[in-house]
């Protein structure tokens, strides 16, 4: 059973489907169409609209899990997937759970628990209190003694929820209050903390993977340094500043930081790396990321795969001497959001879909022409990733298939993709967390044509081209009713 719905339900069912696995989807009542629901071998019912009902329902999903005599759950990622106790519960139900342990999940879960722990394992953190605080005289105090500007944090945050950045003495009580409020609504607990701010960082993540037996690996970096209001927007793989050197420092960083909670399953170690190249561990995702694919595809392995053997007991099929990189890639979160709007969600029926292909091209997809988006959920319709040689060239490919990507009914981020594609920093590779609130204007200005080339345009110039070429030669190789027939073709686009 796969408790989740969307992108990610669909690659995991695909996923289970190569391995021989029959899958069970579960859905709320506006999902009963969903994709994920008519990809899947059963589909269960789990709930009116709102997740607190439906996909945040762990006796519902459990009841629904025996129903259909699935004997393993994927959480997938948001939701359930880090909640310790849907992950005790399936284990008291006898039914697997694809992912770490409830053990590892409650360690990684508390930011304050997690950094105590790094600390301890000799995992560099950025300087900050380790333990929650829940008096705004414990923040001012902190403030007062570490300096300004400083981040205040939800103790159980994370998906740039619960968090606030203070540069003014005061404009801490309000961020404080905010934050307070945001983590009891969020996460049911209102504990926060303080930790230092690091200027102009990247955001380096590094993909770690293990067994119940003891084995361990890292799986390169991701560079997720493009994030909007501290949510991730792009990521690519590998990151385009760190050499070999560096790599195998944040590899080894991230080993101790796993093995510090006796980890297994697939796992993310976020870090943030300032301009001088020192990394600090930020958090721990004890589950499979949004972008994993482009680890995918430059390091040649099936993470959902390997989620599934070790689940069941097997040995890992990786070693870290035979892990090898290939190339670089790039992932576009698409959303249902209109950027010429201040990226306000756009939900409705889509009328038309057409997804780009081509070498090179991945779609990570949970949509279908007629499918109605609802108002309910995550607006991200689908990552589109692209990998290829060299991080210039997967760039020119990511250009090439956001002029494809045509989603027609409701506004997409496409547009503003295809901007940032153009940024000349961005192609440089000089980023950090703020680069796309710095410049949003320009990224969401009006292109024309919702980003994409006006098809009867590039229609009209192709004919005109082909039309001087043949006046000019008439005795072209190509046979005449070839020369016609896509004379006649290009007629009909227009």
């Amino acid at each position: 059973m796969i408790a989740n719905r969307g992108e990610i339900a669909v690659r995991v069912i695909r996923a289970c489907r190569e391995m021989g696995y029959a899958t069970v989807a579960v859905y709320s009542e506006p999902d009963r169409a969903a994709l994920h629901v008519l990809y899947a071998d059963q589909a269960m019912p789990i709930g009116p609209a709102p997740s607190s009902e439906s996909y945040l329902r762990v006796d519902r999903i459990l009841d629904a899990a025996k129903k259909s005599g699935a004997e393993a759950i994927h959480p997938g990622y948001g939701f359930l997937a880090e909640n310790a106790t849907f992950a005790r519960a399936c284990r008291d139900a006898r039914i697997l759970f694809i992912g770490p342990s409830p053990e590892s999940i409650e360690a990684m879960g508390s930011k304050t628990e997690s950094r105590r722990r790094m600390k301890a394992a000799g995992v560099p953190v950025v300087p900050g209190l380790t333990e929650p605080v829940r008096s705004f005289e414990e923040i001012l105090a902190f403030a007062r003694e570490s300096g300004l500007p400083i981040m205040i944090k939800a103790s159980g945050g994370g998906g740039g929820k619960g968090l606030r950045f203070v540069e003014r003495e005061e404009d801490l009580r309000p961020a404080f209050e905010r934050v307070v409020s945001e983590a009891q609504s969020f996460f049911g607990d209102d504990a926060v903390y303080a930790e230092k701010f690091v200027p102009s960082p990247r955001h380096i993540e590094v993909q770690v993977i293990g067994d119940q037996h003891g084995n361990l690996v890292h799986v390169g970096e991701r560079e997720c340094t493009l994030q909007r209001r501290h949510q991730k927007v792009l990521e690519e793989c590998p990151s385009p500043v760190v050499n070999q050197e560096l790599r195998q420092k944040l590899g080894a960083m991230a080993i101790r930081a796993a093995n510090a909670v006796n980890y297994y399953s697939a796992g993310t170690i976020e870090c943030l790396m300032g301009s001088d190249r020192q990394f600090y561990f930020l958090e721990m995702n004890t589950r499979l990321q949004v972008e994993h694919p482009v680890t995918e595809m430059v390091w040649g392995v099936d993470l959902v795969k390997e989620q599934l053997r070790i689940a069941r007991g097997e040995k890992l099929t990786l070693s870290q001497r035979d892990l090898k990189a290939s190339g670089h890639a790039i992932e576009c979160r698409i959303y249902a959001e209109d950027p010429a709007r201040q990226f306000a969600p756009s939900p409705g029926p889509i009328r038309y879909l057409n997804l780009p292909q081509g070498p090179g091209v991945r779609n990570d997809n949970g949509v279908y022409s007629g499918y109605t988006v609802p108002v309910y959920y995550d607006p991200m319709l689908s990552k589109l990733i692209c990998h290829a040689a060299t991080r210039n060239d997967a760039i020119a490919r990511m250009k090439r298939a956001l002029i494809e990507y045509r989603v027609e009914g409701i506004q997409t981020t496409i547009p503003f993709f295809s901007a940032l594609m153009d940024h000349p920093d961005f192609v440089a590779a000089k980023l950090d967390t703020g680069f796309i609130d710095r410049n949003i204007g320009e990224l969401t200005k009006e292109r024309g044509g919702n980003g994409h080339v006006d098809a009867a345009i590039a229609a009209a110039a192709i004919l005109a081209f082909e039309e001087s070429q043949q006046a000019r030669l008439p005795d072209m190789t190509d046979s005449p009713w070839k020369q016609a027939g896509r004379r006649e073709a290009l007629k009909d686009r227009l």
